[in-house]
């Protein structure tokens, strides 16, 4: 077991320690599952699996809290899996690399899965625990957060008695959070003839590296680059002064909720026009790097590749650029009602081309978030309709909704006054720019009063992930101290 299993608070690093060896990328939680299904029995604890796959535990109340409100706990057992191109590890069947960095505990190349392992871990801490008091506790445990909301989303009623919810999925120490934006997927098709390469031609690989990425929501208002923005805009620049420029394949980003850090795309030229496309690589380069001067590690390359198979036809590729170009990314509106938080935004995740079935097409994937669901909604078909002009097939899937602030949520008051006697000042209370589930678990249980809150999580769906080490002992404290806190009654 890793280093980090003898941090403090050790009950619950050692189960952080523990979740990083367990593989656990989104949509296949399998393992971790049954790992928490039979540590739960083995400590007698009344556990289950609902129809979809979420962990469903129970816990009687410690002695003389029996007439204490039922406390529902709430993470999700999923990650993120994202990984530097020079990397070769395999998030089916490596462990996770935990590191500590001086404050911070980071991974190795890859994401870390503090987002939202730490969360997992405090459950299973507080559920191991024969000493710490609480009252009747259940606990829900959602499977494949991250690529769908799945576990939230198909939860049925009928599995909770508790009114009251922690959700431990947020990333600032100090922080409660009352409302989360919703979102929605859009899925993009667009199909090309691959052509032979034209005779005379030389084919490069542009490469696009050492962006910030980061989280699609929480880092979408920080003016970060996006690596298929950027590899498009050389590409088109090289287009305009290389007519006969053919892109042969494209391989940009990696997931829909992470702001895509890399883009890998194969040209090929007229042998003659090397020159030329080394000279307009340098000016857009320079050009790109001064514009973006909080991307000190942006990299921007170009080398030999092998001729390609085929190329893609000159109408498709004429109208691909266009698209990229116009498809809106970043934050379109910023909150009015809420200082500092953006509204609605858009993430060009991912762009890749692709055979199947002996079809070639380019998929392209963008994720529209909002803390308004009729703006949400309005956002994704501003971005399906760049798309459907160029020609493409698109499809808005897995809509979820966002989640409503109630500040006179007595849970908050009550989690206000814990951290007013812990620290001596107010918490900040807000709302954020991500999916938190609550929005979607609102449906079954309307009924309950949910506040979500977490430790200092940086760089999170990125592999420069890292969690303060300070703040997840504080974070645990005043865990406890808001769980030892509910009362019988309001």
């Amino acid at each position: 077991m890793s280093s980090i299993a003898e941090l403090n608070p050790i009950p619950l690093w050692k189960h952080f320690a523990r979740l990083c060896e367990i593989p656990r990328p989104s949509k296949h939680e399998d393992e971790v599952v049954a790992y928490i299904v039979g540590f739960c029995k083995e400590r007698g604890l009344d556990v289950e699996l609902d129809q979809i796959g979420n962990v469903i535990v129970r816990k009687p109340a410690t002695p003389g809290m029996e007439d204490r409100r039922i406390l529902a706990l709430q993470s999700h057992v999923d990650m993120v899996p994202q990984k530097n191109a020079d990397s070769d590890h395999d998030f089916l069947k490596d462990p996770i690399r935990p590191q500590i960095d001086g404050e911070w505990v980071t991974a190795t190349g890859t994401t870390l899965g503090a987002d939202n392992g730490i969360g997992v871990a405090a459950i299973l801490a507080l559920l191991e625990s024969t000493e710490i008091p609480h009252p009747p506790l259940e606990a829900l445990l959602t499977i494949n957060e991250e690529a769908g909301m799945t576990g939230a989303k198909q939860l049925q009623p009928g599995y909770f008695d508790a009114e009251l919810l922690l959700n431990l999925d947020t990333e600032d120490e100090g922080e409660l959070y009352v409302g989360c934006a919703g979102g929605v997927d859009i899925n993009i098709q667009l199909p090309y003839a691959a052509e032979a390469i034209p005779q005379g031609y030389k084919t490069f690989k542009l490469g696009v590296r050492g962006l910030r990425g980061g989280h699609s929501g929480l880092d979408i208002d920080k003016g970060r680059g996006n690596a298929n923005r950027i590899a498009n805009r050389i590409v088109d620049a090289t287009a305009r002064e290389i007519p006969e420029l053919r892109i042969a394949a494209l391989d940009g980003g990696s997931l829909r909720n992470a702001i895509p850090r890399e883009s890998f795309t194969t040209v090929a030229i007229p042998v003659d026009a090397t020159d030329k496309l080394q000279e307009v690589l340098a000016g857009e380069s320079a050009a790109i790097i001064r514009e973006l001067d909080n991307e000190d590690r942006l990299e921007i390359s170009l080398e030999a590749a092998e001729a390609p198979a085929g190329v893609v036809d000159p109408g498709t590729q004429q109208k691909l650029i266009r698209a990229l170009r116009c498809c809106p990314n970043g934050v379109e509106r910023m909150s009015t009602a809420l200082d500092g938080i953006a509204e609605t935004s858009n993430n060009l995740a991912r762009v890749v081309t692709e055979e199947e079935d002996g079809e070639s097409r380019i998929r392209i994937q963008c994720l529209v978030r909002s803390l308004s669901d009729s703006a949400r909604d309005q956002h994704a078909l501003d971005v399906a309709a760049a798309f459907e002009l160029a020609g493409a097939a698109v499809s808005l899937d897995n809509p979820y909704p966002g989640w409503t602030p109630n500040m006179q949520s007595p849970l908050l008051a009550l989690m206000k006054d814990v951290y007013r006697e812990m620290e001596g000042g107010e918490p900040a209370v807000k709302v954020i720019h991500a999916g938190l589930e609550c929005g979607l678990l609102a449906k079954p249980y309307p009924h309950w009063d949910m506040v979500s809150f977490g430790p200092t999580i940086r760089r999170a769906h990125s592999p420069e992930e890292r969690v303060h080490i300070e703040s997840v002992g504080n974070f645990w404290e005043y865990f406890l101290k808001v769980v030892a806190a509910i009362p019988s009654s309001y």
